[in-house]
């Protein structure tokens, strides 16, 4: 695929008027998918495909379009008929004051190999691991593809073999435990295991279930759960547009609020499966600091908000949002979390997340799934679906016990359209009181 987008770029390239700039962004999968329900594979299959999106820059005005690519000689007439298209639509936009591109080529190229299990190997050790159980799930594997090409030269390519299987073992009524496996390379060990853990909560769930009052519980958040609170600090928590404009839910932290010392976030790209480079053709640094020991550090600036607020760019995405979001381990073993959680909830998933005061950094969701009451380091009954709204900076300040050593990768699932290459690297977190309300 690589050298085909190089040479379609290259073609297309030479039709440019020596006014016009060309930047060309690939983006292609080769992977296999398989939906279960029940117990039962319900739809299997592979995809390929590929997409190019041309931008034509001209005089400070640029246009864009997208479309799907054969993989054959028709892409290059496909390739002119677009441009011609953007030419015309060129002429009548108005100049864009923010237009920034890289001028200077930086080239690059990672191609990194998984051990991925074939899809019915994946198929057969699902079946085998659930034991009969209703397990609903989708799983997602294969090689992802980002390329971009520009007329200055430039050439960045990325390459990447990585799987998701995101499944949950269904009881009855609202009740199921949901969890995921996912990585660069399949080990049925570490899968069984994980499939197994899901099985022993789905045992638990058919104790009488416990409803608790309103007020403040001690609590560990899996890592999963903590993935929601990040995701949602992640709508320009760490945006330099954001911080410009007053509008991060962190801004309290400009002003000298800090998190718990343990809290350390990067932006590590090094370690995702996002690839290292931009639409505007910037090459991202490895690792960005964005909270270190819990103070605030730097923002995701992308080249628009570089331009318009005066900054130097770090090859931020447009909406200045980490892709390959890594928070630090803690030292608590993840063997020891029920006992030093000792009594209160332990919560595998968080849903419906929201801002309650965004500018406080306010945050209110309900639990889902498996949540569970602990007394003496030991589960012994599920609890109702409860809403808590909190602080960040109490969740992950003051009330931040410990983090987990051991960490999970959780790509995004999203399929819709093509896989996705955001991720996050997460601890669980052990808190003395989170504060539900219903």
């Amino acid at each position: 695929m690589k050298s085909q987008f190089y040479e379609l770029a290259a073609q297309l390239e030479h039709e440019l008027a020596p006014t016009e700039a060309l930047v060309c962004n690939f983006s292609a999968e080769r992977s296999d998918f398989v939906r279960f329900n029940q117990a039962r594979v319900r739809q299997a299959g592979s995809v390929e495909q590929r997409y190019l999106n041309l931008r034509l820059v001209r005089a400070q005005r640029q246009a864009s379009a997208t479309i799907a690519l054969a993989g054959d000689g028709d892409d290059v007439a496909l390739g002119r008929r677009t441009l011609g298209s953007l030419r015309e639509a060129l002429a009548e936009l108005p100049e864009d004051p923010w237009l920034l591109f890289n001028e200077t080529p930086q080239s690059s190229e990672v191609e990194r190999r998984g051990a991925l299990a074939p899809a019915p190997a994946v198929v057969e050790q699902a079946m085998s691991a659930a034991a009969g159980r209703d397990l609903v799930g989708f799983y997602a594997g294969g090689t992802i593809y980002r390329g971009l090409a520009n007329s200055r030269g430039q050439r960045n390519w990325h390459e990447v073999d990585s799987f998701n299987f995101d499944w949950s073992l269904y009881r009855q009524g609202d009740q199921a435990v949901k969890t995921s496996y996912a990585g660069f390379d399949w080990a049925p060990r570490e899968f069984a295991d994980k499939m197994a853990q899901a099985g022993e909560q789905l045992e638990l769930l058919a104790l009488p279930r416990r409803t608790l009052e309103p007020g403040d519980y001690r609590a560990y958040l899996a890592p999963h759960a903590l993935a929601e609170v990040l995701g949602l600090l992640s709508w320009g928590g760490f945006s330099a547009r954001a911080r410009q404009t007053k509008q991060s839910p962190l801004m309290r932290m400009e002003e000298g609020r800090a998190l718990a010392a343990q809290i350390t976030l990067s932006e590590n790209i090094a370690a995702g499966v996002a690839p290292g480079f931009q639409a505007e053709g910037f090459v991202k640094p490895p690792m960005v600091p964005l909270i270190s020991a819990g103070k605030l550090a730097d923002p995701l600036v992308s080249p628009r908000s570089a331009k318009e607020y005066g900054l130097a760019t770090n090859a931020a995405n447009g909406g200045e949002s980490p892709e390959s979001l890594d928070m630090a381990a803690g030292a608590l073993a993840e063997r020891d979390v029920l006992q030093a959680l000792e009594t209160g909830l332990y919560i595998s998933n968080l849903w419906y997340l929201n801002f309650s005061d965004r500018p406080a950094g306010r945050i209110t969701g309900m639990t889902r799934f498996a949540t569970f009451w602990v007394e003496g380091g030991r589960i012994v009954a599920p609890v109702m679906p409860m809403r808590f709204d909190e602080s960040i900076y109490r969740l992950l300040g003051d009330a931040l016990v410990d983090l987990t050593r051991e960490r999970e990768l959780l790509p995004d699932s999203s399929t819709y359209g093509e896989r996705q290459t955001s991720s996050v690297q997460l601890p669980g977190a052990l808190v003395s009181a989170l504060r539900f309300t219903l």
